[in-house]
């Protein structure tokens, strides 16, 4: 059997019910057959009370009353909610599990007393183990020449350039779509759309093109470039601060196209002097 909850208007129904019973005369035996009560519970909000309990008392203070009655069925089931009676409750525990739990509660303050003045040796880790590992790691992947470095600022030089050409692009797409946009605003919106759409992807692909075209020639330029061989040659030397008496330089041509030039110099001899 399903319970309900009593509402205020069941509660105050109760309660005019069993003051009409109270002011009954005691001579009717109709009156002193009938039940006190169609609730076992005193009444109050929130208690159980059957449907048909319900039921009952609506029939119950038709009867009683001559004019129609104060409460509707609707009215007394409003707010009316599914009892649930409260859990049980808990079983107190028995002597041996006191006990035991007592027991249990020594042992584990005892072993957090002896944990605390004795307390374990830290576990070992690797950084323990091998203290210089870090260090012996760094070293070893230390670069060994100045070139492998690297070069920040050309690293930087080069991120900028590319946000610049992807900004670069974007502008130039988004300003071409807004321009067909505009140009186009007496065609319908789908004619406007598919308008700056196709705009917008044939300037993307332009600016790929001339990009790529652009690199290109830039690639072909480098290896050339690297390509040709410098040739260093002495064309002429000469002697700053020489004076008559000093020796003169002479360059002398090599045999072999293949060999060093290489610059002699040769002294030249002067008449000894008869007053010497």
């Amino acid at each position: 059997m399903v319970l309900l909850t009593m509402t205020p208007s069941i509660v105050d129904a109760l309660k005019l019910l069993g003051e009409q019973r109270k002011g009954d005369e005691p001579g009717n035996d109709a009156s002193q057959n009938q039940p006190e009560s169609e609730s076992s519970t005193e009444p109050a909000v929130g208690n159980p009370i059957s449907h048909s309990e319900i039921i009952g008392l609506y029939k119950k203070l038709g009867a009683l009353q001559s004019s129609p009655p104060k409460y509707s069925l609707e009215q007394l089931l409003q707010g009316s909610r599914v009892y649930i009676s409260p859990p049980p409750p808990k079983p107190e525990p028995s002597e041996e599990f006191k006990a035991l739990m007592a027991r249990l509660r020594r042992e584990e303050d005892a072993r957090a007393y002896e944990r605390m003045i004795n307390p374990p040796p830290p576990l070992e880790s690797f950084q323990h183990r091998f203290p210089n590992a870090a260090q012996a790691f760094a070293e070893a992947n230390r670069p060994s020449n100045s070139e492998d470095l690297g070069d920040d600022e050309v690293t930087y030089n080069e991120i900028h350039r590319q946000v610049m050409l992807i900004l670069n692009f974007l502008v130039s797409i988004a300003g071409v779509a807004v321009t067909l946009w505009i140009a186009g605003r007496w065609w319908s919106l789908s004619s406007r759309i598919f308008l700056s759409l196709g705009g917008s992807i044939l300037v993307a692909i332009a600016e790929v093109a001339v990009y790529s075209s652009y690199m290109w020639r830039m690639g072909e330029a480098k290896s050339k470039q690297g390509a040709v061989k410098e040739i260093k040659e002495v064309v002429q030397t000469w002697i700053v601060g020489q004076g008559e008496g000093d020796d003169k330089s002479v360059l002398l041509e090599s045999k072999d196209e293949g060999d060093e030039r290489v610059r002699r110099r040769i002294p030249t001899t002067q008449t000894d002097n008869p007053d010497s």
